[in-house]
């Protein structure tokens, strides 16, 4: 296999490993154990159910990790199509994995509240989750961000489809845009989340292309298949 269709798969790997531990997390997970208007029934439903809040924490990490290594992954696959653009990549998309790490310390101490009480345990709890909730709502700037340098590699490499690359853009400034719009206008929140849907489009389109396909032929033609540094000889 060549080094750059390799580059890309493993990439795709990772980028797919953010998007299972982001959906499990944010749409299996939280949503049985949190409940916005009762702090009550949040501190209930982590006593009564702390493996599943312990799992929680534990795709929190994941999404670290997976984010993480897409970020470096993707700096690597386009850092000659476009230098400048690939460490954009790299750089936004560790911000989002420091925003993870943060969620994910809120949520391991409001498990360790639930069970070891201080104070008032179910105010306590109920504000580390709305902390974490507003972690993830803020980084949706830097989720964004790091959409329209991937979206520009991906223009400038010709690598794949062109109409990927004006996705990601679009999706990308669209996710900034329903950052600001969550918290200027909290009543709309249908409004706020529309700007954000062809990210989504965009970031499972990419997933599939570097799985499935990695690179364009093209790519290969113009990329070395690998680079060997020589061992020097014995004397």
């Amino acid at each position: 296999m060549h080094a750059l269709t390799r580059t890309a798969r493993l990439t795709g790997l990772f980028y797919l490993g953010n998007a299972i531990t982001g959906i499990l997390g944010f749409l299996i997970v939280r949503p049985q154990l949190f409940a916005a208007d009762d702090p009550g029934a949040t501190l209930a439903n982590l006593v009564a159910h702390e493996s599943l809040a312990r799992t929680g924490v534990a795709l929190e990490l994941g999404m670290v990790v997976t984010q993480t290594l897409a970020a470096v992954w993707f700096a690597r696959l386009f850092r000659t199509a476009d230098p400048v653009a690939a460490s954009g990549i790299a750089a936004f998309g560790l911000v989002n994995a420091v925003v993870g790490l943060a969620s994910a310390a809120m949520l391991a101490t409001a498990v360790g509240l639930s069970s070891d009480p201080v104070g008032d345990a179910a105010a306590n709890v109920q504000v580390l989750y709305l902390v974490s909730d507003n972690l993830w709502g803020v980084g949706a700037l830097f989720f964004g961000l790091w959409l329209i340098p991937m979206g520009w590699c991906v223009l400038r490499s010709g690598w794949m489809p062109r109409a990927l690359g004006w996705v990601l853009v679009g999706g990308g400034a669209g996710y900034v845009l329903s950052a600001f719009i969550r918290y200027l206008a909290p009543d709309a929140q249908v409004v706020a989340e529309a700007p954000a849907y062809p990210a989504s489009i965009g970031e499972f389109w990419m997933v599939g292309y570097l799985l499935i396909r990695g690179v364009r032929r093209q790519a290969l033609a113009e990329a070395p298949p690998a680079v060997h540094t020589p061992t020097p000889a014995a004397t």
